[in-house]
């Protein structure tokens, strides 16, 4: 037989399209070939693979080889493809049966000695190669990541004679891997008690949580700020197992891979103030994920949010609203999720030390304006919860004050307040539709007239108005309250810092 069919995958956004290896050997002047827009890294897998078997102590056929990647319109990329190339040179040659190919698809890279090494974007492979009904013959080192997929046939091998002694009928030589158990619960190295003082803020961090609400942190350096964004993960319920496959294939196709050891932990994505938009909200000639879509189900923070080039900022505007990215490009479009909780803080002007927001400052009113005009309205119009953190007091860094609430306890009031939510209307309250809002929102006419009051007084866009009743209904839910009474809406007028700031300038 001169022609050989091995089934694989490539990858495309956080998607793994089915890709059919055709090798076809023909008479002529000995060479390969490989057709299919191949990449530079595939169109090297030629020389990978001939001394691959050659070192494995099988004969490459001195024949003229055509390799075709099929579809010939999708673009592949890495080295993933020296496996099936391999496999189906062995087979149309007639040095392992090419009929037990059809119930296998495989992929990985191959050293020149012929060993697999592992390749990025595992996860959605094993996901579709399950919904296919195919076995799946991987790297060793990605196993424990595809068996995440509880009900995929992960076959992994160490090397390439390990798979051709499978094919050949060696029965179990590639056993099922079973994979080793993961944590259910999370385990951070961190909790909230470690937080001194800030009892505002870590109230506006803790209705965050049960609302899924966007929040934006302004206070003097060193108040805490940094440490309460970093430790909200703690707070949140833990991610269903959908939530967690939808994290984990994100991060498994980005350049960092995904670590088993992390499974069901909320992402904290971290960048520096220097990050371009594109590294914001990926691209690229082939289409990568940002860190947008890397906090996918988890938590954006921005750090020194003033010090963002405001051009890059606003391409967070879309995000915040649709929870998902399209990045076009020339010859490519994909795709990416990006349901993230933003958090950010900022400097109230400048100098930073000692200031506020009710003009305790010495910098001039002319620094305040464009040290705060680097956030555009519109996107602080998203941001529904903005607090101040003040100075702590001498008696919190001393520590005479007693520790916080733990996270656990913080966390078991916002995943009660959560189960509200989606009994009430299958989402959080920051997801929540204009119908939604007026349906579940409703308010008295004692309370309503209190909210046409500060709409006026602070000058609140009719978004503001919508986020403030979202935030009072998660105040509501936190108390076990069935409707919004006037202190919840009171409080959540109260995490419009940024708001009342303007209204005063």
């Amino acid at each position: 037989m001169s022609l050989a069919i091995v089934h694989t995958r490539a990858q495309d956004g956080v998607h793994a399209p089915p890709v059919r290896v055709e090798v076809d050997l023909a008479n002529g002047l000995p060479g390969i070939s490989i057709v299919g827009l191949p990449e530079a890294a595939v169109k090297e897998s030629k020389d990978r693979v001939r001394a691959a078997i050659k070192n494995a102590h099988f004969e490459f056929p001195a024949r003229r080889i055509t390799v075709s990647l099929a579809p010939a319109d999708l673009p592949k990329e890495g080295g993933r493809f020296d496996l099936p190339i391999a496999l189906g040179i062995l087979a149309a040659s007639g040095q392992i049966p090419a009929d037990e190919l059809n119930q296998y698809e495989c992929l990985g890279e191959l050293s020149l000695a012929g060993d697999l090494r592992p390749v990025r974007g595992m996860l959605p492979v094993a996901m579709a190669a399950s919904q296919e009904g195919r076995a799946l013959i991987l790297p060793e080192a990605n196993a424990a990541e595809a068996a995440l997929i509880t009900d995929a046939d992960i076959r992994p091998a160490r090397h390439l004679l390990d798979v051709c002694q499978h094919l050949a009928g060696g029965g179990e030589s590639l056993p099922r891997y079973e994979g080793a158990p993961v944590a259910e619960q999370p385990d951070y190295p961190f909790d909230l008690s470690e937080v001194r003082g800030q009892p505002h803020a870590r109230r506006a961090l803790e209705i965050a949580a049960a609302g899924s609400h966007h929040l934006l942190m302004v206070g003097p350096p060193g108040t805490g700020k940094t440490m309460l964004a970093t430790r909200m993960a703690t707070i949140l319920p833990p991610m269903s197992e959908a939530e967690a496959l939808e994290s984990a294939a994100v991060q498994s196709i980005s350049q960092q891979g995904f670590d088993v050891k992390r499974w069901r932990q909320r992402v904290v994505r971290h960048p520096h103030h220097t990050a371009s938009g594109v590294a914001l909200v990926g691209g690229g000639s082939n289409p990568r994920p940002g860190e947008i879509s890397l906090a996918h189900h988890g938590i954006l923070f921005l750090d020194e949010l003033t010090e963002f080039d405001r051009r890059v900022l606003e391409v967070l505007r879309e995000p915040l609203e649709t929870g998902q990215i399209t990045i076009s490009r020339a010859a490519r479009q994909a795709d990416f999720p990006a349901k993230f909780q933003f958090v950010a803080a900022m400097n109230p002007c400048p100098q930073g030390y000692d200031c506020d927001l009710r003009n305790n400052c010495h910098c001039t009113p002319e620094q305040q304006r464009r040290h705060r005009a680097r956030i555009s309205a519109p996107l602080l119009d998203r941001i529904d919860i903005q607090v101040e953190v003040p100075k702590l007091p001498k008696e919190a860094l001393r520590g005479d004050e007693p520790p916080g609430e733990t996270s656990e306890v913080v966390r078991e009031r916002v995943l009660n307040a959560r189960l509200r939510q989606m009994d009430r209307c299958g989402k959080t309250n920051a997801e929540m539709n204009n119908k939604e809002i007026q349906q579940h929102c409703k308010l008295d006419d004692k309370t309503l007239a209190l909210l046409e009051t500060a709409m006026e007084r602070f000058r609140l866009s009719a978004r503001a108005y919508h986020r403030i009743l979202k935030v009072s209904r998660s105040i509501a839910d936190l108390d076990g309250s069935a409707s919004i009474e006037t202190q919840h809406l009171t409080e959540a007028l109260n995490y419009r810092a940024m708001d009342r700031w303007q209204s005063m300038a």
